[in-house]
């Protein structure tokens, strides 16, 4: 009789758990099915969802159009960029909150986190300011430093969680056989975390590449990620929504296949947990 129960109770978790996933991934299956539907297909009413002409003509207008890999390369640069630089920083910061914590490290750690609660338009004002006086306006450095402060909290609590994880007792051990800071840091956490760190880089990568409000409002030409190229295809004459859909199947394709490449590695590391 348990093992019935159980058995049911695993075949519910498992539907919905699919259920669930269905749900999330829906709106991308209609973005892809849309993008090779024509106009008039994109906005028929009932909906058609597979019984139409299906058709690469929005691919192609979209190629024609816009220089899809230089937003690409862009997208890659910043994302990449910004990532790299967090991680640089944030794991002698999560090193030292993990390792030699002092009686306002959690403060710290709480007051970080809550700088993700600002609207972001609240310090767009300044921030546009502080870019044109650099000349960082529609540059991507400028955008890298934006991204990488942006994200900074989360990468510093995520180290920070999977450095506690790790026994303290290894690292004193590599002191006194005369490990310096930087050797410590670099040949004996760093390793042992690399499942944490992993995970933590591509969590951020992705968060970076889907940003949309700062790089839209601090890129013109120049640095425009795909972001931004998305949002081109709307127009003062209205949504072209086959043609949108192109573009943004063709922008969320690469962290997609990312995603799905680095899955395993992504579970490893939320789920990662230390010597025991």
């Amino acid at each position: 009789m348990a093992r019935t129960v159980t058995t049911r109770r695993k075949t519910l978790n498992t539907a919905f758990a699919w259920a669930v996933g269905l749900l999330i991934f829906f709106p991308i299956l209609w973005t892809i099915l849309t993008s090779f539907k024509t106009e008039a297909q994109a906005i028929a009413s009932p909906p058609i969802f597979l019984n139409f002409d299906w058709t690469l003509e929005n691919y192609a207008i979209v190629q024609e159009r816009s220089d899809y890999m230089r937003f690409l390369w862009n997208s890659v640069i910043i994302a990449g960029g910004s990532t790299i630089l967090g991680v640089i920083v944030a794991v002698p910061a999560a090193w030292a909150m993990a390792f030699v914590p002092s009686k306002r490290t959690k403060d710290i750690l709480l007051w970080m986190l809550s700088t993700k609660m600002l609207p972001a338009v609240g310090v767009l004002y300044p921030i546009y300011l502080l870019f044109i006086q650099l000349g960082l306006l529609d540059s991507r450095g400028g955008l890298v430093v934006v991204l990488m402060l942006i994200n900074l909290p989360i990468i510093v609590w995520m180290l920070y969680t999977y450095f506690r994880e790790i026994p303290g007792e290894i690292l004193e051990a590599a002191r006194m056989d005369g490990a310096t800071l930087k050797e410590e840091i670099l040949y004996v956490l760093t390793p042992m975390a690399i499942p944490g760190i992993a995970s933590t880089v591509l969590l951020n990568f992705i968060l970076a590449w889907n940003e949309a409000f700062w790089t839209l409002n601090l890129t013109a030409v120049d640095a425009a990620p795909l972001t931004a190229f998305i949002a081109s295809y709307s127009s003062p004459e209205g949504l072209f929504f086959a043609k949108l859909s192109a573009a943004s199947t063709m922008a969320i394709a690469p962290i997609l296949i990312l995603g799905w490449f680095s899955q395993k590695q992504l579970v490893r590391g939320l789920t990662f947990g230390a010597v025991k």
